[in-house]
């Protein structure tokens, strides 16, 4: 039995770690745009991942391939008028269901967005009427028959005609007539959109998974995860909404580093015994932590943050029902584990390879010295 349990739990672990470090490019994106104006006059900023947008737009392997700053910057001015071909057919602005005239605005930018860049595209549409209208976005942008990825999503954020919010739009449901969205739709977006980067965020599912692995009594995981929510939920807000601003280069390596200090408690012994009464302050810190990293998905700025506010409570609620749930699944056969002969050598085998994976994300995501 336990060597079964065992076998499952460590086939989970590493079908998922095969896959981690964040940015597969046969994976999925996302897509972030602003929109805002009145009236006939709009402008859109598209925030869409470099590579793929050059492949997206049948562009040779130099433009996609290339990884310095400078190069990227000069492909998308030499490709200037392909990128904007591809996205104009892609991203739609319409105005009392007629559609907006865009031009670029001015020179592509960049940024970068969980260690990938990301084109900065800037586009002032020019809408036929008068004002008084209702405006629609809509987006089809890296559709799954490209082949590049699968399920974009398109967050959006709004400043139109007085009216502020967000949507996720994605392709069964492309377009978002502005103010004709229920806040109840909303909010199930974004608390999908929380569950769905939970899931496919293996440094906090390792994270969770190195907790209990530690958490002998139902009560120590109560008290864990507890901790652990109430932390990431308060920097996930404030980063969210722009209060307190830390660098991913920062947040990415001290999330790996966090699993590997928890992890290696494990492999030495009694969790409760070697972290004492320091072990929930240091969950608390390090819950801090991940939740920078939560709100890194959304990356809502100052600007309209308050009036996001439904968007960032749904998208943790997300988080947390989800969390939930992987405790609900997991916990259980760790519990059966432990009651077997061999359950010290097995929580070890499963804390060992978390340690090694934790370690080699720590060094990996620490930023090279240009």
């Amino acid at each position: 039995m336990s060597r079964s349990l065992l076998a499952a739990v460590l086939a989970v672990l590493f079908c998922g770690a095969a896959a981690a470090p964040a940015a597969a490019h046969d994976a999925t994106t996302k897509a972030h745009v602003r929109v805002t104006g009145t009236g006939p006059d709009v402008t859109a900023v598209l925030e869409l991942e470099y590579d793929l947008l050059m492949k997206s737009a049948w562009l040779y392997a130099e433009a996609y391939e290339a990884k310095e700053r400078t190069e990227q910057l000069r492909q998308l001015a030499v490709n200037r008028d392909a990128v904007t071909e591809y996205v104009t057919r892609r991203f739609a602005l319409a105005y009392d269901d007629r559609p907006c005239a865009p031009t670029l605005a001015h020179d592509a930018d960049l940024r970068v967005r969980d260690e990938a860049a990301f084109a900065v595209l800037t586009y002032a549409f020019d809408c036929p009427g008068e004002a008084g209208g209702g405006h629609a976005i809509s987006s089809a942008l890296f559709p799954d028959a490209e082949s590049f990825v699968h399920s974009t999503e398109t967050l959006v954020r709004y400043d139109l005609d007085g009216r502020k919010g967000s949507a996720v739009l994605v392709a069964e449901s492309p377009t978002l007539r502005v103010g004709e969205r229920e806040a109840t739709a909303q909010a199930g977006e974004f608390l999908m959109l929380g569950a769905e980067h939970l899931l496919s965020g293996l440094d906090h599912i390792l994270f969770l998974l190195a907790l209990l692995i530690g958490a002998r009594r139902l009560r120590d995981v109560v008290v864990t995860a507890s901790a652990f929510t109430a932390a990431h939920s308060i920097t996930f807000l404030l980063a969210a909404m722009g209060v307190v601003d830390v660098p991913g280069a920062v947040v990415e390596p001290v999330v790996a580093a966090s699993i590997a200090v928890v992890a290696v408690a494990n492999l030495l012994g009694r969790q409760e015994d070697r972290l004492g009464r320091w072990r929930l302050p240091i969950v608390f810190a390090f819950g801090l932590v991940h939740g920078l990293g939560f709100a890194g998905a959304l990356d809502i700025d100052r600007s309209g943050s308050w009036e996001l506010l439904l968007s960032l409570l749904s998208f943790n609620v997300g988080i947390e029902l989800t969390q939930l749930a992987l405790i609900a699944v997991l916990f259980p056969p760790l519990v059966l584990l432990r009651r077997t002969p061999s359950a010290r050598w097995a929580l070890a085998a499963l804390s060992a390879p978390i340690v090694a994976v934790s370690l080699y994300w720590f060094i990996d995501r620490i930023p090279l010295p240009l």
